[in-house]
C-alpha cells in the first residue's frame, strides 16, 4: 500500500469537499466492499457490519471538510470505520452486561437459580432490540439511575450526589426501572415465541 494518495480518490475527494455528491457516491462505490469486509470481521455479524459501513459513510460526509486531501482517502475513511466498530462494540457490551444484570436480578428475587438457556439468550438480536426499546421508553428519571449505578457502577451515593437527590431516591429508581425493564422484556420475549 502507497502512502501517496491514489490520483482517483485525491480528484474526488476534492470534488466531494466542495459538495459534489457524484464524487463522494464514487468514492463510497470505491471504498464500500473493503470497508464491509473489514467491518465484518470486526463485529461478526452482516448486519451490523452493513449497517456500520453505512454510519462510516455519513459520518464521513459530514467531515469531509476536514479530510486533507493530501491523505489518502481510504485509511481516512478506514479510521472512522474501526472507530465505528468499536462504538458498536461497546454499545453492545453494555446491552449484554445490562441483560446479564437483569437476568441475574431476576433470578436472584424469585430464589431460582440461573440456567444456561437464559445465558444463551443474551446475545439474542431480537432480545437486544427489545431491551434497546425499553431503555429508550424509561422515563428519563429511572434511566438515569439505572445507567449511573448498573452500567457506569456508581454506587447509590455516588448517584444520588451526581443526580441532586438522596441515595434513597436513587435506590427506588433503580428498583422501579429494573421492574419496567424487566416487564418489558417478558413482554417480548412472550412476543418473539
Amino acid at each position: 500500500m502507497s502512502a501517496t494518495p491514489a490520483p482517483d480518490d485525491v480528484r474526488l475527494a476534492e470534488a466531494a469537499r466542495n459538495g459534489d455528491r457524484a464524487a463522494f457516491t464514487a468514492l463510497v462505490s470505491s471504498h464500500k466492499a473493503s470497508l464491509y469486509r473489514l467491518a465484518r470481521r470486526f463485529i461478526g455479524n452482516a448486519d451490523d457490519a452493513y449497517d456500520v459501513v453505512q454510519d462510516t459513510f455519513i459520518s464521513a460526509w459530514l467531515a469531509l471538510s476536514g479530510f486533507d486531501s493530501k491523505q489518502s482517502f481510504g485509511p481516512w475513511v478506514r479510521t472512522i470505520l474501526l472507530n465505528k466498530c468499536r462504538d458498536f462494540s461497546r454499545r453492545r457490551a453494555v446491552r449484554n452486561r445490562l441483560l446479564q444484570w437483569l437476568t441475574h436480578s431476576a433470578t436472584t428475587e424469585d430464589g431460582s437459580e440461573s440456567d444456561r438457556e437464559g445465558e444463551a439468550e443474551l446475545d439474542d438480536a431480537p432480545r437486544l432490540r427489545a431491551l434497546d426499546g425499553a431503555i429508550a421508553a424509561l422515563p428519563v428519571r429511572y434511566k438515569e439511575a439505572l445507567v449511573l449505578t448498573a452500567l457506569q457502577g456508581l454506587s447509590h451515593r455516588e448517584a444520588a450526589d451526581q443526580l441532586g437527590i438522596t441515595p434513597k431516591a436513587v435506590e427506588l429508581r433503580v428498583h422501579r426501572a429494573r421492574k419496567r425493564l424487566q416487564d418489558q422484556l417478558q413482554e417480548s420475549k412472550t412476543g418473539l415465541r
